[in-house]
């Protein structure tokens, strides 16, 4: 089912109540089902996170996951150390095309017993889970985060711990710093020296009474920021729940889109977004995201939307995201009268003379995709193809921008 987004103007003052990061309760979901004393508040209402606690939960001997990319690492690794059960591991066509031979390998290396069912490196996976003994592996460092993640967060409960070693520039260090906090935040022992990580063995929690809360998503927030980007000055919105100390990568957008007029507040546990000044149109957007790769969509259709000459680096982890996000960046702006330039780790725009309108985006099966273009509906009207995909991390998303004053139909 098709949006039809009609060019609107927000009003000047908002509030909006984000759900929780996905990426904080999928970890934390995993840890529970490790931990049972868990107790988690404020947990991601998103389609991933749904599916993972289903997934945890479940009798099944097939487990489908659908498009939860997230949840398919995570779970490869924990289904991994489950001694006596045996699983089938599946997803979505396009999730069978997403490579996952890396975290694959490297649970074999720690003694698992993974098998592919159907595509050498792809899934589904069969997996016979084993008490893995052996402590020692290495990975290349510009993997996807996730891969690292997997495999620290049930490092733990492994009879000898886990000493991972990254081999050379590693990507998305605030997803890891993420995963290795709630780790700490649960007791458990972690060492990050150089390029190895240690998780010391932790067969119980010290504490039964752990309660945690999860902070909302900063990937949300960014299209907030995109709004606020693209309104008059003194457009105004409050989001919460945020940290000022936030664990996750996204949360440097308060940074990044200073440079689009916008400056953040934080107030207790709200962030204050608000357009304080015009961006001169000789601006030129350029950063290195290859620690907040998921918020490349919403930045580059901001500039575009803004008029604005982009350059972002950082984004070779695009490609294996729900769809390859960089050719996707680059058919739909096109389609809408701008000119991009991708290369395996980049995004290059150039300045945009106009828009045309009522084009239709596409969404790939790609949250990030529909809920980066929607700002553009301030700027001309445009029509979002597959609205309902937005509920993979953000179920809310439409009904918080009518409350903006965002006018659709459909």
């Amino acid at each position: 089912m098709n949006l039809h987004l009609h060019q609107s103007t927000i009003h000047q003052t908002n509030a909006i109540q984000i759900t929780g990061s996905k990426s904080e309760s999928n970890r934390l979901l995993l840890l529970q089902a490790l931990y049972p004393e868990i107790k988690i508040n404020n947990i991601s209402n998103s389609d991933d996170s749904v599916l993972m606690a289903k997934a945890l939960a479940s009798k099944d001997t097939v487990i489908d996951i659908h498009h939860a990319g997230t949840a398919m690492r995570f779970l490869t690794a924990y289904f991994s150390t489950q001694e006596g059960k045996t699983i089938e591991l599946t997803g979505s066509k396009r999730m069978k095309e997403r490579p996952i031979a890396i975290l694959v390998d490297a649970l074999n290396q720690l003694g698992a017993d993974i098998t592919y069912k159907e595509n050498q490196g792809f899934p589904p996976l069969l997996i016979t889970g084993k008490k893995l003994t052996k402590h020692k592996v290495t990975l290349k460092a510009n993997v996807s985060s996730q891969y690292i993640s997997a495999l620290l967060l049930v490092a733990s409960k492994l009879e000898n711990g886990l000493e991972l070693t990254l081999e050379g520039d590693i990507t998305s260090v605030p997803y890891i710093k993420m995963t290795l906090s709630l780790l700490e935040e649960i007791g458990t022992k972690t060492k990050f020296q150089d390029n190895v990580i240690t998780i010391y063995p932790q067969q119980q929690l010290a504490d039964k009474t752990q309660q945690l809360t999860v902070e909302s998503d900063w990937s949300s927030a960014s299209y907030f920021y995109s709004i606020v980007a693209m309104s008059a000055i003194g457009t105004t919105i409050s989001l919460s729940s945020y940290k000022q100390n936030s664990l996750q990568g996204d949360s440097a957008l308060a940074t990044i889109y200073n440079a689009f007029g916008v400056t953040t507040t934080f107030k207790n546990n709200t962030v204050v977004l608000q357009k304080t000044e015009a961006t001169s149109p000789d601006t030129k957007i350029n950063f290195d995201l290859k620690n907040a790769p998921d918020i490349a969509q919403t930045i580059s259709v901001t500039a575009f939307g803004l008029g604005l000459e982009c350059h972002l680096t950082g984004l070779h982890t695009l490609k294996i995201k729900e769809t390859d996000r960089l050719v996707a960046l680059k058919t739909e702006i096109e389609k809408l009268g701008g000119q991009v330039a991708i290369t395996d780790n980049s995004l290059t725009l150039k300045k945009a003379i106009n828009w045309h309108q009522n084009v239709t985006i596409a969404s790939y099966n790609d949250h990030r995709m529909a809920m980066a273009f929607a700002p553009l509906a301030l700027k001309v009207p445009i029509i979002i193809e597959d609205l309902k995909v937005v509920s993979k991390s953000y179920p809310t998303f439409w009904d918080d921008l009518a409350a903006l004053g965002f006018i659709f139909s459909v």
